[in-house]
């Protein structure tokens, strides 16, 4: 094989309310806006050591293909490592956030086995908090 992948460098979500939604993910998740390009409608937050970029619908660069924004159709879910998982603080902090809960599970991921929860943002995209790896 001619590479190796090492980890995921970005998502791209295609956003109805780009400002609603760099609101969510700013106040809600912590992430900081990196990179701003009003001018073809994209929003760029980090994310650890990936990046989540919004997409407005109708900018320059939207691709039709991709689905529709506020559908949960411009992709399945994006999933996030965080640390420390609690899952009563978590439920908590989303709920001031007026995020809609999902289901807490057992599930794996890039480390194994561990503890997840899903949410969902302002326009229905699901995304994964994923906590530590079992021992």
């Amino acid at each position: 094989m001619p590479f190796q992948i090492h980890h995921l460098d970005h998502i791209v979500i295609r956003c109805a309310d780009l400002d609603r939604m760099v609101a969510f993910y700013r106040d809600a998740l912590n992430c900081a806006v990196e990179k701003e390009q009003r001018d073809i409608g994209l929003i760029q937050m980090r994310a650890g050591r990936s990046l989540i970029d919004l997409l407005a619908a109708g900018a320059k660069i939207d691709r039709p293909e991709s689905g529709k924004p506020g559908a949960g159709r411009n992709m399945d879910h994006l999933c996030l490592r965080v640390e420390p998982f609690d899952p009563d603080a978590l439920r908590a902090h989303f709920a001031e956030h007026d995020a809609r809960i999902g289901e807490e599970a057992r599930r794996y991921g890039a480390e194994g086995f561990g503890p997840s929860l899903y949410l969902f943002d302002p326009e229905g995209n699901m995304i994964e908090l994923k906590g530590p790896p079992e021992a």
